[in-house]
């Protein structure tokens, strides 16, 4: 499966589902099914190595501003929200800077928004659900202890608005 490819497939069930991120998920199994086991290999590895690229002290200070806290879980599913969110938004989040999320969101809603750890189990059950076996082993590199980059304070307000002024404006101010 190519890059394009997984997220065409990210966008049509996100689309299909009205941007709830369950609904997204499950249509993400259903259309996962539909593949042969080798592209849903290939769709998992896809999203492994986006969730592992946004393991940063930036993009969990980001999700910490959204969603007003953010522990290790909290975090993971929120990365797997990011990726749910398209190319567009994941990509501007991490090639420029997550505080982009202000102007890359149309809505962030604390309550619906931000979870997506169903997403980051669709090619697990969709590999289930064919082979009924587990997805072998993605020959990825083993996942780094701590997140990339310079750890931020979360606690200090202060700080995480000058570090996120668009993000802290527009969803916390």
């Amino acid at each position: 499966m190519h890059e394009d490819e997984f997220w065409e497939l990210i966008d049509r069930t996100r689309a299909a589902a009205g941007s709830d991120p369950e609904e997204h998920a499950e249509l993400l199994v259903e259309r996962l099914t539909q593949l042969d086991p080798d592209s849903v290999t290939d769709f998992a590895r896809h999203f492994e190595v986006r969730c592992r690229r946004a393991y940063r002290w930036d993009v969990w200070g980001a999700a910490w501003v959204l969603l007003d806290g953010a522990s290790d879980d909290v975090f993971d599913a929120f990365r797997c929200w990011l990726i749910g969110q398209g190319r567009k938004v994941f990509e501007g989040a991490l090639h420029r800077d997550p505080d982009a999320l202000a102007g890359l969101l149309e809505d962030f809603d604390p309550e619906v928004d931000g979870d997506g750890d169903d997403l980051g189990y669709a090619a697990d059950e969709a590999y289930e659900a064919l082979l009924g076996t587990e997805l072998p082993d993605l020959g990825l590199p083993d996942p780094q202890d701590e997140p990339e980059g310079a750890p931020l304070d979360f606690e200090n307000d202060r700080a995480l608005a000058e570090r996120f002024p668009g993000l802290w404006a527009r969803f916390r101010g």
